[in-house]
């Protein structure tokens, strides 16, 4: 067994993700996998070592063969990862930014910096939960266009952007931001009330469930033609060595479903 193997053997005992050991080590997911793809660790960075020799209570490399995978030693382990979460951790190591320009990292530290400090003045549990909210909000980015349009709303209406200055689609942009002026100044002037809107309410939420109903009937059948693929390549796992071919097998066995 080389080094990497009893790495990931210690990770599997101690339940610890690829995604728990890179936000440990402050990089990617998918850095962490290009860390252990090998037979030893020459692929990491001499900081990151010493935080999986921190983590894995060893000095060098050499020591990790020798040791013993007692239940005291994995809960240890676990328990560092367990920890981390809820530590403080110095502005360099929240994330990797190499490979960021330099405005970008700026950006980056801007926001942390905000956050934080938004979180040291406000104790109380709404600040918690509104950035919360905004992180589901840049979570959701990716899929609904009109988040662009909101933020633009927003930072033109707070005057660090010009009214007439659009990043994004600008018909879409122009059409999105006076709807929200207007829904605003509905709001702002007392012309809306829970009463007239209570069945628009019902609407939204009934559309949401539908979403919800949709989104859970389409990951199980997403996790059976998983689970269906793993079993007819012989595989107990998606790794980075099999994904592609477990994917193009889960999308036939979906096309078997269709025809």
């Amino acid at each position: 067994m080389n080094i990497i193997e009893k790495i990931n053997l210690i990770l599997k005992k101690a339940n610890i993700s690829k995604v728990n050991l890179a936000k440990y080590l402050g990089v990617s997911r998918q850095m962490v996998y290009n860390y252990l793809d090998g037979d030893d660790l020459s692929k990491i960075p001499n900081e990151k070592c010493q935080l999986l020799y921190k983590l894995l209570e060893v000095n060098n490399s050499s020591e990790i063969n020798d040791l013993e995978l007692t239940d005291d030693y994995i809960q240890s382990v676990g328990n560092k990862i367990f920890n981390s979460k809820k530590s403080i951790v110095k502005k360099d190591e929240i994330i990797e930014l190499s490979g960021l320009k330099k405005e970008e990292q700026d950006l980056i530290n801007e926001i942390v910096f905000l956050i934080k400090e938004i979180l040291n003045e406000d104790k109380t549990k709404t600040s918690y939960t509104t950035l919360t909210y905004l992180y589901h909000f840049m979570q959701s980015m990716g899929t609904m266009k009109e988040l662009k349009y909101i933020l633009g709303y927003v930072a033109k209406s707070a005057g660090y952007v010009k009214p007439n200055d659009y990043a994004f689609e600008e018909d879409h942009q122009f059409v999105f931001e006076s709807i929200m002026y207007s829904a605003m100044s509905l709001y702002n002037n007392g012309g809306a009330s829970r009463t007239k809107l209570a069945q628009s309410h019902r609407r939204w939420e009934e559309e949401l469930e539908r979403k919800k109903e949709e989104k859970m009937s389409r990951t199980q059948e997403l996790n059976t033609a998983k689970v269906q693929a793993l079993r007819e390549l012989g595989y107990d796992e998606i790794n980075t060595q099999n994904a592609s071919e477990v994917f193009d097998k889960i999308a036939e066995i979906q096309s078997r479903n269709i025809a």
